[in-house]
């Protein structure tokens, strides 16, 4: 490192005169490196100059397009579909409530009527929407009631989302479609993956916790099962699942 020396200072003998030499051109030494460095800088800048200027005007582009797209295209594309949403949802309500015409119901659902669109349309006229992601979710429901439980876990396994409720349904909704379809394993995986998407949720954890452990059970997975049983037991007990636990367990123990 240089030694500051004040102004008007000589040196007081050869040693101190050699020492300052050094200094200076140790001194001189770093700012020639510093200026090269700085030259090669300059240097790659002004040969690479373009490259980087298209570069940030590629990103600039691709942020700006992106929220044009969403702005101009995308909003006015889900709301237009989110009003033809209000058709075949009506229909699916109706359909949980009136068992007489459940099926038929559903299918309207699905297939809309008269002009109005249903579920499917809805998923592909209104592609990569937030209505239409909605649209795959209720369709896997409708199918899943309908009892054709292939397409349930297709549309459902295309559903995607954050929302701990709506995730964790459609994954134990194909946890149970792989139950009727008399594939234990592939259910209680899906019961499983429904558990963690869950969290905490007092509706939806203790509802797949409770077909888990039956899964679980039938599989002969008797510990497994009374892990679940015993998680409703001592962390929900205000649901419903929880009113009979301690038979349930009784009977897993025995």
């Amino acid at each position: 490192m240089a030694t500051y020396k004040k102004r008007g200072y000589k040196p007081k003998n050869k040693a101190e005169e050699a020492k300052a030499e050094v200094d200076s051109s140790t001194t001189a030494e770093v700012f020639t490196t510093l200026d090269q460095g700085a030259s090669k800088t300059e240097a790659w800048f002004s040969k690479n100059q373009n490259f980087i200027l298209g570069a940030i005007i590629a990103v600039a582009v691709g942020v700006l397009g992106y929220l044009a797209y969403n702005q101009f295209v995308v909003e006015p594309r889900d709301t237009n579909a989110a009003n033809e949403f209000s058709y075949p949802m009506q229909n699916f309500n109706q359909a949980l409530t009136n068992d007489e015409q459940k099926d038929s119901l559903l299918v309207l659902a699905l297939n809309g009527s008269e002009g109005k669109f249903g579920f499917l349309d809805i998923i592909d006229e209104y592609s990569g929407t937030p209505t239409s992601n909605l649209a795959k979710y209720s369709a896997g429901m409708a199918y899943l009631n309908l009892q054709q439980y292939q397409e349930a876990i297709s549309y459902l396994e295309d559903f995607s989302s954050d929302d701990e409720v709506y995730k964790s349904l459609a994954l134990g909704g194909i946890g149970d479609a792989f139950s009727q379809l008399k594939q234990p394993e592939d259910a209680l995986d899906y019961y499983e993956k429904a558990i963690a998407a869950a969290g905490e949720n007092e509706f939806t954890a203790p509802k797949f916790l409770y077909k888990a452990g039956v899964a679980a059970l039938d599989l002969g997975y008797r510990d497994k099962a009374l892990e679940y049983f015993n998680r409703i037991k001592e962390e929900f007990k205000g649901a419903a699942e929880a009113n009979n636990i301690d038979a349930v367990i009784g009977f897993a123990e025995n």
